[in-house]
């Protein structure tokens, strides 16, 4: 028999909102229902009838409440199978049958992200409510299990358009989502105890699933795991698409950087950042980053630090781009933006990066720490005879935070709080800075004084000779190479100075 009609209901739920109804179903269709605590209280409440737990199993919530459905009265009547056998068992022990297990967790999550008191985070592991979403959906041929308050409506449409009889797909379909939702619990759980990474095992786990158009490519399927309302509110534009969340991503790292900066802008392409100033004003560093590679931005992803204000905006909309990113958009910006319907703008919320990233690699995933260390002028060590002028100095912070966040080998050249040159995702780092010099020149940059970062130490002098032909002045690198000295050598020879960091950005 695959369809089973609900005749009894234990409910034992931590969020009533959205219940009533359920109730108020059941009672029409005269089930049985059994409950606990607070979930039993707002039954009745509703003048529906209701049995206690504690009379069926003959024992009242003890401990606080940490034990109230842990009997064989009530996961007896839970697991059984509906055959002869375990029919006769459930007479022999007086144990009724129950047919729908309507649980809602503890909030174990969002107690983690509101406090860090770890008694009141103990409180929240829910053990009664995971031993019954387990059995109901063990036994889901024969008992209809709803393991979440987000199932509510399915639950609903049972009762309300099957008059409470469901399909052997339906239980099947609730139980998938039971394990769901315990597996995700118990991840969640076991995140918290491992936050220092002590026991090496990979776990992870997210609800929030949305189907993409398509992968990297038109051909790849691909589905992003998240939840981006808490970091964004999309204000306009088409759905976000594989490769413009991986550029989102990018762009979110690297203004990162510049959070707290006087009005930045970065322009990227394919990750990359093709465009990055600080300057007084927000249009001021919108007109420098475009000028780092105007070529480059057709199409990218842009960010910026500040509200977006009307002057810019009426800048950026001349220009063809995928994304905008901005904290905030004055009214009138938004109003102009949105008239052209496929171009995203999103409000951000904060600046999120996570703590670990990984990804998938052979035949198993490897994970690492965020690169989220970033180094100030007081980090770095001055190598050369000649010490870099103040100016100098802040280009260096400047340029190393670009560089971080180029692909490798990658390097970064840097005039006054403006990235005018970058080569990046070269096999040779002499490959990566004649594309920077060349790409600078290009766009009309002058080289003269300008500063260079590299994401790796220099093996040769090569590079040191090539950049102070060009006109740079001041180099940072991380430094380490057994033939340093020659690159130091280079330097004082052609009066550039240089500082190390001891620190390598190598982003593959």
């Amino acid at each position: 028999m695959t369809t089973r009609k609900i005749k009894s209901a234990l409910i034992s739920v931590y969020h009533k909102e959205g219940l009533g109804p359920i109730i108020d179903g059941l009672a029409k269709l005269g089930v049985t229902i059994y409950s606990t605590g607070g979930t039993e209280t707002f039954i009745r409440d509703r003048g529906v009838e209701v049995i206690p737990v504690e009379e069926l199993t003959g024992y009242p919530s003890i401990l606080d409440g940490r034990v109230k459905t842990l009997h064989p009265k009530v996961h007896g009547g839970i697991l059984a199978r509906r055959e002869e056998d375990h029919l006769k068992q459930l007479a022999q022990f007086e144990i009724p049958e129950i047919d729908l297990v309507v649980v809602d967790l503890y909030p174990f999550e969002e107690t983690v992200a509101n406090t860090e008191e770890e008694d009141l985070i103990i409180e929240k592991i829910d053990i009664g409510g995971i031993a019954l979403i387990r059995a109901a959906a063990k036994n889901y041929r024969d008992v209809l299990i709803v393991p979440s308050r987000e199932d509510y409506g399915t639950l609903q449409q049972i009762i309300d358009g099957k008059e409470g009889v469901s399909e052997l797909e339906d239980r099947r379909k609730l139980a998938r989502r039971a394990f769901a939702v315990s597996s995700h619990y118990d991840t969640a759980i076991f995140t918290y105890f491992n936050a220092d990474g002590a026991l090496p095992v990979f776990k992870r786990s997210e609800m929030k699933a949305k189907e993409l158009r398509y992968g990297e490519n038109p051909h790849q399927q691909a589905i992003f795991y998240g939840r981006l309302n808490e970091m964004f509110t999309k204000l306009n534009g088409k759905e976000l698409s594989f490769n413009n969340l991986v550029d989102i991503d990018a762009a979110v790292g690297i203004m990162k950087e510049f959070e707290d900066a006087d009005p930045s802008f970065v322009i990227l392409k394919h990750t990359n950042a093709c465009g990055v100033a600080v300057r007084p004003t927000q249009l001021e560093a919108w007109h420098a980053a475009l000028a780092g590679d105007p070529v480059s931005a057709f199409g990218g992803i842009l960010i910026t630090n500040s509200p977006l204000e009307l002057s810019t905006a009426q800048e950026i909309d001349k220009l063809f781009y995928e994304v905008l990113i901005a904290p905030d958009f004055t009214d009138s910006a938004l109003q102009l933006l949105s008239k052209k319907k496929n171009r995203v703008l999103l409000q951000y919320h904060h600046l999120q990066q996570q703590p670990l990233s990984f990804r998938s690699l052979l035949n198993g995933v490897i994970v690492q720490d965020t690169d989220r260390q970033t180094e100030s002028a007081d980090q770095f060590t001055v190598v050369t005879e000649r010490q870099p002028t103040g100016r100098e100095t802040a280009d260096l912070v400047f340029a190393n935070k670009c560089a971080k966040h180029l692909k490798s080998n990658t390097i970064a050249l840097v005039r006054d709080n403006q990235l005018i040159g970058m080569g990046c995702g070269q096999t040779s780092r002499v490959d990566a800075l004649k594309q920077a010099v060349t790409k600078a020149k290009n766009f009309g940059f002058e080289l003269q004084d300008a500063v260079m970062a590299s994401d790796a130490f220099f093996p040769f002098g090569d590079c040191v000779e090539i950049a102070a032909e060009a006109g740079i002045t001041a180099v940072v690198q991380p430094g380490g190479s057994i033939r340093d000295q020659d690159s130091i050598d280079a330097a004082n020879t052609a009066k550039v100075a240089m500082v190390t960091t001891g620190v390598r950005h190598f982003k593959h």
